[in-house]
This record gives structure tokens, C-alpha cells and sequence, in this order.
């Protein structure tokens, strides 16, 4: 993943997600990956997950596993 560039990607905010809200963002048109990052840092760095596992842990969140969130 060292030479994964984000430079261009191209970031969206969930919908959910209040209008100048801070919020986390995710860049599509990664194949395998998903890189995620602090929409109040656009120039701080980036987690990048396998794709497989940031399904897996949206899945858990949307059915309650972690609670309320």
C-alpha cells in the first residue's frame, strides 16, 4: 500500500452527515481498498482498509452490533 495515491481521489461524505458536519469520508475507485480519513483533516493522512473488511464493519454498525452509535 506504500504507493497507493490519494493526491487525487476523490472523497464523499456520508449523506447522513450534516451539512459542514465533521464526518468521516471515503474515497471510491479503489478496487480492493478503502481509504478513509477525518473530513476535518482533508490533509492529514488516510486509513486504508481492505474493502472486504470496511463491508464487514459497516454491516455490523447498520444491524446494531455496537450498539447505538
Amino acid at each position: 500500500m506504500a504507493d497507493l495515491d490519494l493526491a487525487t481521489a476523490s472523497w464523499m461524505k456520508s449523506t447522513y452527515s450534516q451539512q459542514g458536519g465533521d464526518c468521516l469520508e471515503v474515497a471510491r475507485g479503489f478496487c480492493e481498498l478503502m481509504p478513509v480519513r477525518d473530513s476535518k483533516d482533508p490533509n492529514g493522512p488516510a486509513l486504508v482498509f481492505p474493502a472486504e473488511a470496511w463491508a464487514s464493519f459497516v454491516a455490523a454498525v447498520r444491524s446494531g452490533e455496537f450498539g447505538e452509535v
